[in-house]
């Protein structure tokens, strides 16, 4: 069809001549409500982004000292937190001459990924950044 005859149908029915693909050799056009279809697509949009879930990372800070007691209740926070969706990153923190073993801290977070395998993956594996070593596992 012609583009004035497009135009001119478009117009005696109050509607858009939209331009679908600017192919020089075939350009397709189509008659619609142009307002009506840019809402509709907002509105698909906005209803997708409401179905998306961020990933939140949540941090669990222990010190290369812990106790059995306490290293068994980080797991038990962890495990919910990964069951739930969310990334977990351990952090081991070294105060003064802690530092001087990072082999300690590092046993720490390869056996909190071990006893997390069931429910995780191992993301980042552990590495020395300053003064803190850590671990990122996110669920499987």
């Amino acid at each position: 069809m012609n583009t004035a005859e497009a135009v001119d149908l478009a117009e005696s029915r109050d509607l858009d001549l939209v331009l679908v693909s600017p192919n020089p050799e075939m350009p397709v056009a189509k008659i619609m409500n142009y307002g009506k279809y840019k809402f509709e697509q907002a509105k698909k949009e906005k209803e997708s982004r409401k179905n998306q879930k961020a990933v939140e990372t949540k941090e669990i800070r222990v010190t290369p000292n812990i106790g059995e007691h306490d290293f068994g209740f980080k797991c038990k926070n962890a495990r919910g937190f990964l069951e739930s969706g969310n990334k977990v990153k351990f952090t081991v923190r070294f105060r003064g001459r802690e530092l001087n073993n990072v082999k300690i801290g590092e046993g720490i977070l390869n056996r909190f990924a071990e006893e997390l395998s069931d429910v995780s993956n191992i993301e980042k594996a552990p590495h020395l950044e300053g003064k803190s070593m850590f671990l990122i596992l996110a669920k499987k």
